[in-house]
C-alpha cells in the first residue's frame, strides 16, 4: 500500500494497473480540437481518484486524435514506417498534455518514452518505472514500443507484462466486449467475461491479436470498460463488476 492510500476506504482489488486510453478519447468531436481541455480534465480527475486509493498506475495513451500511422499509409501517401513514427510522436504530445493536467491537480507524474528525447521525457527504464510507481507516481508510457507496426494496445500489453501489472484496463466508448459492434447491431450480445483464445478466434475488435496473445502468454487480464461512465475505473479497481474481463477462463 502506498502513502496516498485513503484511510478507511475499500481496499482496491488491483495493486498495480496499466490504463490504456485511446487518443481519440481526448478529441472534441464537435469542433475537431484534437485535445479538448474539458475532456482532458475529466480523464485526469478519474485517474486521480484511482491514484488516491493507493493503486499504482501506469498509463498508455494512443495518438489517433493527432495522427494514426496505418491510416496515414492508406489515405495520405505516407510510408507505413514513417507514419507509425509520426503516430508515436503523437502519443508523446498526448502524454505531455496528461502530465501537465495531472500535475496541476496534485498528482505526481513521470513520462517515459520508448524513443530517446531527453529534453522531453525520461527514457523507458523498467526498474525506474517500477520505482516511480512504488513511490506513488503515475507513469505515462509514450512513443509506443519505439518500433513501427506495433499498436499502442500492444504497448499496453508489453508494459503491463514488464511491470507485472495486475490488470490492463482498456477504456473504450462502450461498456465491454460484444460479439459484434453494438453501435451497428442492436442485437449485439455483451460478454461478462471471455477467454483470450475466444477473443482471438472470434476476432473481437477490442485489442489487436498481438496484444491479446502477449497478455495470454504472460497471464495479464484485460478489463474492457466504458471510460465515459462516472467512477468506472474506481469501481473496477475496487472489484465491482464493470465491463468485460478477458482472462484465462477456468
Amino acid at each position: 500500500m502506498t502513502d496516498q492510500q485513503a484511510d478507511g476506504g475499500t481496499q482496491p482489488k488491483f495493486r498495480r494497473i496499466v490504463l490504456k486510453l485511446s487518443g481519440e478519447a481526448l478529441r472534441n468531436t464537435e469542433n475537431g480540437d484534437p485535445i479538448d481541455g474539458d475532456i482532458l480534465q475529466t480523464v485526469c480527475a478519474e485517474v486521480k481518484k484511482v491514484h488516491a486509493l493507493g493503486v499504482q498506475v501506469g498509463l498508455v495513451i494512443g495518438g489517433g486524435n493527432i495522427f494514426r500511422g496505418q491510416l496515414g499509409a492508406q489515405h495520405r501517401n505516407v510510408d507505413r514506417t514513417t507514419g507509425d513514427t509520426m503516430g508515436m510522436l503523437a502519443t508523446t504530445i498526448n502524454g505531455l498534455a496528461l502530465m501537465d493536467c495531472l500535475e496541476k491537480i496534485g498528482v505526481p507524474v513521470r513520462v517515459q518514452t520508448a524513443i530517446p528525447m531527453d529534453k522531453v521525457a525520461e527514457p523507458f527504464i523498467l526498474r525506474r518505472a517500477v520505482r516511480h510507481m512504488e513511490k506513488g507516481r503515475v507513469v505515462i508510457f509514450v512513443a509506443g514500443t519505439g518500433n513501427p507496426y506495433f499498436s499502442t494496445d500492444t504497448t499496453a500489453a508489453l508494459r503491463g507484462s514488464e511491470i507485472h501489472a495486475d490488470c490492463i484496463m482498456k477504456a473504450t466508448k462502450v461498456d465491454g466486449v460484444y460479439d459484434k459492434d453494438p453501435m451497428k447491431h442492436k442485437d449485439a450480445v455483451k460478454f461478462d467475461e471471455v477467454s483470450y483464445a475466444e477473443a482471438i478466434n472470434r476476432r473481437l475488435k477490442v485489442m489487436d491479436t498481438t496484444a491479446f496473445t502477449l497478455c495470454m502468454e504472460n497471464n495479464v487480464p484485460i478489463l474492457v470498460f466504458n471510460m465515459h461512465e462516472a467512477d468506472s475505473i474506481v469501481r473496477a479497481v475496487q472489484g465491482e463488476r464493470v465491463g468485460t474481463l478477458v482472462h484465462h477462463v477456468k
